[in-house]
């Protein structure tokens, strides 16, 4: 057992923190002296842990109750998940070090303003404190949705990039993501159809059968037949959303993407994302249709 002293002297958090943590419920201590001193076992520090990694994520105090008191909570899940969010940071933090480091030197570099998703964020954000219901019933929890807008924070960046190149600039990603948070529960209860359940089977289908075997040639009749396919799936059933270029080549952006290639990795293997670009950039080049 610590007393708040010692755990405050090792955590570096104040003793004052630690009393209104347990005021507002979020840690407890494991047992109180006689003369009423808080004292903490070491289940206590490693909940203590995690709020401070969840804090330093950007969670809120509230959130972070919230999902400490799940029943289903598991903390090494949350371990990991927390990682790869601290990664998405440094990463983001070592671009702004060299960012830094070029205009140290007097280079000329463009402007935040471009990618600058604030408004995306806030939407998304605006979504997550008044769609409750809708968040938890299509994501799983709060949680769940608040690590993904994390990440699309840690990596505001690259999203702003692919969403240049996709929608022809932020403020046309932006309409359409508004777009689609208003009609959440209906675009999700069309999701639920039979029919674009099927659709979802063949895209699944179509992508693994395209990533099979990554050593043959993308210009054979095989895989471009596939492609050939994956493009009419796509095109014949896509949203109204107007898009600055041929679908194919959203493909290529979208799978090109640092922000999606370790998803596709992880689903069809390793180098999956690149040998998709490959095949597809071969269809474009050499399917006069596309690019007319």
């Amino acid at each position: 057992m610590r007393t708040i002293s010692q755990v405050a002297e090792l955590t570096g958090i104040s003793t004052r923190t630690l009393q209104y943590y347990d005021e507002i419920g979020l840690l407890k201590p494991s047992e109180l002296t006689e003369s009423g001193y808080r004292l903490y076992n070491d289940e206590a520090l490693q909940k203590l842990q995690q709020i401070l990694f969840f804090k330093e994520l950007g969670f809120k105090l509230k959130e972070i109750k919230e999902i400490l008191q799940k029943p289903d909570f598991d903390r090494i899940k949350a371990f990991k998940r927390q990682k790869e969010l601290l990664l998405l940071k440094r990463n983001r933090t070592d671009r702004l070090i060299q960012l830094l480091s070029r205009l140290e030197k007097g280079e000329q570099c463009m402007s935040f303003k471009e990618f600058d998703l604030s408004d995306y964020i806030a939407a998304l954000e605006d979504f997550k404190n008044n769609s409750t219901d809708d968040v938890i019933k299509d994501w799983g929890s709060i949680e769940n949705f608040g690590m993904f807008v994390h990440k699309i924070k840690d990596d505001e960046a690259e999203v702003a990039k692919l969403a240049i190149r996709q929608f022809g600039s932020i403020e046309k990603y932006t309409k359409a993501m508004k777009h689609n948070l208003e009609h959440f529960s209906e675009l999700m209860e069309a999701q639920l159809t039979e029919e674009v359940k099927e659709i979802g089977k063949q895209s699944d289908i179509l992508y693994g059968r395209l990533t099979a075997d990554l050593l043959e040639d993308v210009s054979s009749s095989k895989i471009q037949s596939i492609v050939d396919k994956l493009s009419q799936l796509i095109q014949e059933n896509s949203t109204s959303v107007s898009l600055d270029k041929p679908y194919v080549n959203v493909l290529i952006d979208t799978y090109s993407s640092d922000y999606i290639k370790s998803m596709t990795d992880s689903k069809y293997g390793e180098g999956a994302s690149d040998y998709i670009v490959k095949a597809f950039r071969y269809y474009s080049e050499n399917n006069v249709s596309e690019n007319t």
